[in-house]
């Protein structure tokens, strides 16, 4: 087992050469957690944090991701077996709901997460902290996809006091915890996309979303803490956009929008790219054909750096396990 060490992810998120190869991942799933996890490492204790702790170091991260506390944007609760209508649930619809929804204080909750984990970091660790969702997929889980298209043409205040309530607690949250010292870095979840375009055009985005996502890497810049964005979706007509927002790195690839190594030709000189390795990929490949792309992509970065191996969204529980486990044996030397 290697000793963790958060300079090496560091370097990539500033677009350098690390010491040895490194991963990331944004998160795995439980199943996986208990079989990397030494024996014994609690389940249950401060719900499965420190299990995840465990697994991340075992697994061979320099870290681990974590929510820095329970502050979420209430929303009703939507029937799901692996998938969701993201227009069930909405809870705005007009003024008067909007005016009526009891609005969340990232101030008010217990927010020493990350000094009672502690003691169960491993020297070399830190903690990335990720948010309880991101500015749009906070706005679609109250509001409804449908219903955020229709506002945008109907009611486009509303929908602008409706990201701001949203983007200022979420600027508030990253505040709070990138001021940590056990923070490393920060990952700012929103998913933007489908595989063919942004959710909302371009310049809707640009009305109701990049503003934020620029207060959100400001504020952990501010903080000197780099700052990820885990988006999926295609984002060809946006990449300038995400280019000026001054994201550190973006995390989430797919083969069918681009493939990662194509990415890392074309942005690499502009942000770091992280994972990438493609979850149909790692799903349906042979063990052997994954560590040879895995090897190839790390040859490709070897001589710049600005690039950390893992999937190229998460790792759920129908990933093989073995599939996994031959993707992140390549960065072991």
């Amino acid at each position: 087992m290697r000793k963790p060490d958060f300079d090496n992810i560091l370097k990539i998120l500033k677009r350098e050469k690390p010491s040895r190869p490194t991963l990331f991942e944004f998160f795995l799933n439980h199943e996986f957690y208990l079989k990397l996890a030494d024996p014994g490492v609690s389940a249950t204790e401060e719900g499965g944090r420190v299990l995840q702790i465990n697994a991340y170091k075992n697994a061979g991260y320099d870290y681990v991701t974590m929510i820095g506390s329970d502050f979420h944007f209430p929303s009703e609760e939507v029937s799901r077996i692996h998938s969701k209508s993201l227009n069930d649930g909405a809870m705005i619809t007009d003024e008067k709901s909007f005016l009526n929804y009891k609005w969340p204080d990232p101030e008010s909750v217990d927010n020493t997460r990350f000094d009672r984990l502690a003691p169960y970091l491993t020297d070399g660790m830190k903690f990335m902290v990720h948010g309880p969702n991101g500015v749009l997929e906070n706005a679609i889980n109250l509001v409804g996809y449908d219903n955020i298209c229709i506002m945008a043409y109907e009611e486009p205040e509303l929908l602008d006091n409706i990201f701001t309530n949203i983007g200022e607690r979420l600027v508030r949250y990253y505040d709070i915890h990138a001021a940590n010292p056990l923070v490393g870095a920060c990952i700012s979840n929103d998913d933007w996309g489908f595989n063919t375009q942004t959710m909302l055009s371009p310049e809707q985005m640009r009305r109701y979303v990049f503003p934020w996502h620029k207060k959100i890497v400001d504020i952990a810049h501010k903080h000197n803490k780099p700052v990820i964005l885990h988006s999926c979706g295609n984002m060809r007509d946006i990449i300038g956009d995400f280019i000026e927002l001054g994201y550190d790195a973006k995390h989430s690839y797919e083969d069918n929008i681009m493939p990662v190594e194509e990415a890392y030709d074309l942005y690499s000189d502009h942000f770091a790219i992280l994972g990438g390795i493609d979850v149909d990929f790692i799903c349906r490949e042979t063990p052997q054909n994954i560590k040879k792309r895995c090897e190839q992509m790390l040859a490709k970065a070897e001589a710049k750096g600005a690039y950390a191996l893992g999937t190229g969204n998460s790792v759920p529980h129908y990933v093989p396990f073995e599939n996994y486990m031959a993707m992140i044996e390549c960065s072991r030397i």
